[in-house]
């Protein structure tokens, strides 16, 4: 019973691409109690997302779920070598991270063929708040970043550990569109990255490059940021996301 409700509120979404929870439980015949109860928990769960005070859409991960054109193999085909071509020409690694669960990966790096030595960032899972792939992402998702809890992990001394400190950080991303990581997994190393996704107001993804603080200075991240944001745009355009919150921000 409990799955049959929670199946038949994601069908009246669907259907209705938005609805409101009282719409919920006239089309699912459902007391408004259970009715909020379980679009609590399917919010919660990034099965909906909400896009108005009361108003709820299909969420993030559902539709991760469902549209097979996101999978890795068909992402990477249009976004691998545009990666390659920005690395070759700024000589840093480049890469492309994705949420799983409630979790940001790197699961894709292009390197420079150019002979400049440069830094990989490896793959696999990046904190929220200590990475520029994951809090790309997590700035512009409620649901993801609300997963954080308590006294965060201090990978470094430059690590933000403090809820506060991060949500403020969160909102200078939203401000400028892409996210910085200076030395808060290792010492030495930074790195910078841009939301990418189908849905602008919940990215599952993000693109970045990585590099030595040498390197990395102050005015080159803020030059990167720039490029990625340019190209998060043209990569949106050729998978058919176009997203016009990321051309306000190359503006």
């Amino acid at each position: 019973m409990h799955l049959e409700r929670l199946t038949m509120i994601l069908e009246v979404v669907g259907q209705l691409g938005e609805a409101t929870v009282a719409e919920i439980c006239t089309h699912a015949d459902l007391p408004k109690p259970t009715g909020y109860r379980l679009v609590g928990d399917l919010t919660e769960a990034g099965l909906l997302d909400p896009v108005a005070k009361g108003q709820f859409t299909l969420g993030y991960r559902l539709k991760q779920i469902v549209e097979p054109d996101h999978s890795d193999q068909v992402l990477l085909e249009t976004i691998s070598p545009v990666l390659r071509h920005a690395a070759d020409t700024h000589g840093a690694a480049f890469f492309l991270s994705r949420l799983r669960g409630k979790a940001v990966e790197i699961i894709s790096v292009e390197t420079p063929d150019t002979g400049v030595s440069f830094l990989h960032p490896g793959l696999g899972k990046r904190p929220l708040h200590a990475c520029s792939c994951s809090k790309a992402v997590a700035a512009f998702s409620p649901a993801v970043a609300d997963t954080m809890t308590g006294r965060l992990k201090a990978y470094t001394e430059f690590t933000h550990t403090d809820l506060a400190e991060v949500a403020a950080e969160f909102e200078l991303i939203r401000k400028r569109g892409y996210a910085e990581c200076i030395e808060e997994i290792e010492r030495g190393m930074c790195s910078v990255a841009v939301p990418l996704g189908p849905d602008a107001g919940t990215p599952t993804m993000s693109i970045g490059a990585t590099g030595s603080v040498r390197v990395f200075t102050p005015t080159f991240r803020k030059r990167i940021g720039k490029e990625l944001l340019s190209l998060a745009n043209d990569l949106s355009i050729q998978l058919g996301w176009e997203d016009p919150r990321r051309a306000e921000a190359t503006a």
